[in-house]
């Protein structure tokens, strides 16, 4: 079976011990944490060792009871007679179906949280009426009163996400060349759920068995994800919590400070976390810690919830973003943080034993997150949420009782107990979105379309990414191929887990200019942003492609002839391999690393690299050298410049 691009090569276990990460913080604090013998996300993937030589591949079912089944050169069947192309893709696009369902759960919570804020049933308020009111026109809902018009959104929104007809939502935001393809395609998706059904039922055992059907099917619960799901959703925040706008704010460990009480958020979701900022502004809030004994009360941002609220709030209460999933331990080692808030997604079920040995309150605050011996929550209930919030505070106040005074103030590292502490923190420019991208330009999209055309940017990539472990150490390949990246004059969009890679290796930050090639470096200055410009979390994969239906309306030609490319160099989970789907399916050159677990089927890897790119116009590329993958993404882009008058 030959393999993909990057299949061989270096060993993912052999790094040292000393370098498990891009950052000098997680490497100097896992030394400290393994020296204590604590357990931890490197020495437990180290402990895995060599993985299933079928499961890599693809080619190991367990759907059934007369499995598990694995495909070789010698029984080229399962047991009920799927061959390895059905195997592979069918496995595949059940990941892309959890991804999918996970981001339908957020869409929902954002809709009812829209209407209830309208009905007056929360603490939130309509911060963007500018937004709500943009967003109620193209949805064609008409009104001046703003809450009439927030309900009227709430409800459509619902409603899309559950029809059996095409996606209103989708029809409305997709690009009109686009959505021309998908029809011929017969992947122009219906609502979010209905696409959710046909995926899980199709993959069922003995159900659909033939791998295009599949992943067209893939495809088209993919365009709904991103088109509708996220899109609503991301919209429907913006007008609760303020569309994001440009500012300064301070990623890495570092931002943790045991003279405070601190509450971290970690998930996807940001309802809570918007209720903690709001009552940590309040002045009462402050004197009540302060009375405790703290300099004062702030919320730590922790994955994609921190990267949701830091994109729209300038806060004194906020103090920033810690980092992207597998710093999560490293940073509790800190023996600093209070309450550890965990909505839906990235909590690690290793949490409790953190939470007893360096001593804070792990509370769930979504209904989807339990972990061992932790069996109920504070679950983010939306007309109580200003109630969950206040309960968070006094659990964090009353923990920082506990915690004492003899770790204030410390900075130093206490090797016998394995407590972090450390000054390191990186400032970063966070907030745009394509709003903000517009407003840097001076309201005139030509700016950035005259910019290109000059060969000043020579292309634009979505950096969509998780973080792991598997093809080296942690945020390695992120920060490497992003670097690569802008010296090659490509301006980057930094999204997901990944962004916050690039947030604590200064590549979100003006000081990174001076590592852009010459062209971009000129633009970058002109204009006054980063070469990566931070973006938002995975969930902003819809606003991102919306911002790219922007660039291909105003040159009049289809996405997939756009010199537009995405990277996700550390691709993790469920939720990432759903939206690469989509980036394919939206016509674009797609970089993957690791290498995804379908090399088991030569027709499937065709299909997926090669025969793909004639139905949709996109393709998925896989190479693990970070180098070696930028001049790939190079020549894709300079192949779309060269067969395209800019």
């Amino acid at each position: 079976m030959k393999r993909m691009s990057g299949e061989a090569g270096h060993d993912p276990h052999d790094h040292e011990d000393e370098h498990v990460s891009e950052h000098v913080s997680i490497n100097a604090a896992y030394r400290q944490v393994h020296a204590a013998g604590v357990t931890n996300i490197v020495d437990r993937f180290n402990a895995q060792g060599t993985r299933c030589h079928f499961c890599t591949r693809g080619l190991s079912c367990q759907l059934c009871s007369m499995g598990p089944c694995r495909i070789t050169e010698k029984n080229q069947y399962g047991a009920c007679g799927i061959d390895a192309a059905g195997m592979v893709i069918r496995n595949f696009v059940l990941k892309n179906m959890l991804g999918t369902a996970a981001y339908a759960y957020h869409a929902v919570e954002a809709a009812r949280t829209l209407r209830a804020t309208a009905e007056g049933k929360t603490p939130y308020e309509i911060k963007d009426a500018e937004k709500l009111r943009w967003f109620a026109s193209q949805l064609g809902i008409e009104g001046d009163d703003l809450n009439e018009l927030a309900v009227k959104v709430a409800d459509f929104v619902m409603e899309d996400l559950s029809t059996h007809e095409p996606s209103k939502i989708v029809e409305i935001f997709a690009p009109e060349k686009r959505k021309k393809i998908w029809r011929s395609l017969k992947i122009f998706p219906a609502g979010v759920f209905h696409e959710i059904l046909v995926v899980g039922t199709s993959a069922m055992t003995n159900v659909d068995s033939n791998y295009i059907s599949l992943a067209k099917k893939s495809m088209r619960m993919s365009i709904a994800t991103c088109f509708s799901a996220q899109i609503a959703l991301e919209f429907i925040q913006d007008i609760l919590f303020g569309t994001p706008q440009p500012h300064e704010t301070d990623a890495d460990i570092g931002i943790i400070d045991c003279d405070y009480v601190n509450i971290a958020v970690d998930g996807h979701e940001p309802f809570v976390g918007a209720a903690l900022i709001k009552l940590a502004e309040s002045r009462e809030i402050q004197e009540r810690v302060r009375e405790a004994g703290a300099r004062g009360l702030r919320i730590i941002g922790f994955i994609e919830t921190g990267q949701e609220l830091i994109q729209r709030y300038d806060s004194s209460a906020l103090s920033g973003i810690v980092g992207n999933w597998i710093v999560q331990e490293f940073a509790l080692a800190s023996g600093c943080i209070d309450v550890f808030a965990a909505d839906m997604n990235c909590a690690l079920p290793s949490l409790p034993e953190y939470a007893r040995r360096y001593h804070f309150r792990l509370i769930p605050v979504s209904e989807l997150v339990r972990f061992r011996g932790v069996s109920e929550g504070l679950d983010y209930n939306i007309e109580n949420v200003d109630e969950i919030a206040s309960k968070i505070i006094d659990i964090a106040i009353e923990n920082f009782r506990e915690r004492g005074t003899a770790d204030i103030g410390s900075n130093s590292a206490d090797i016998g107990s394995s407590y972090i502490r450390s000054n390191i923190k990186r400032r970063t420019v966070v907030g745009f979105s394509p709003e903000a991208i517009m407003n840097a330009l001076g309201g005139d999209l030509n700016v950035l379309l005259d910019a290109v055309k000059r060969g000043d940017i020579k292309g634009i990539v979505a950096l969509v990414s998780c973080t792991t472990l598997k093809n080296g150490p942690h945020d390695a390949n992120t920060v490497a191929i992003a670097k690569e990246l802008i010296k090659r004059n490509m301006l980057v969009l930094a999204m997901g887990c990944g962004n916050a890679a690039l947030q604590v290796a200064g590549l979100t930050s003006m000081d990174a200019i001076e590592l852009a090639g010459d062209g971009l470096k000129a633009v970058c200055n002109a204009l006054g942003i980063p070469p990566v410009l931070s973006f938002g979390t995975c969930t902003d994969t819809g606003r991102c492609a919306y911002l790219v239906r922007i660039i291909a309306d105003a040159l009049n030609v289809d996405t997939s002839e756009l010199p537009v490319a995405v990277t996700a160099p550390e691709y993790m989970e469920q939720k990432a391999t759903v939206d690469a789907i989509f980036a394919v399916a939206f016509g674009l050159a797609t970089h993957v690393s690791p290498v995804p677990p379908v090399t088991g089927s030569e027709d499937a890897v065709k299909l997926l690299t090669e025969d793909v790119e004639q139905l949709t116009g996109g393709k998925v590329l896989v190479e693990d050298d970070p180098v070696k993958a930028a001049e790939m993404i190079e020549k894709v882009i300079e192949e779309k410049r060269n067969n395209i008058t800019i």
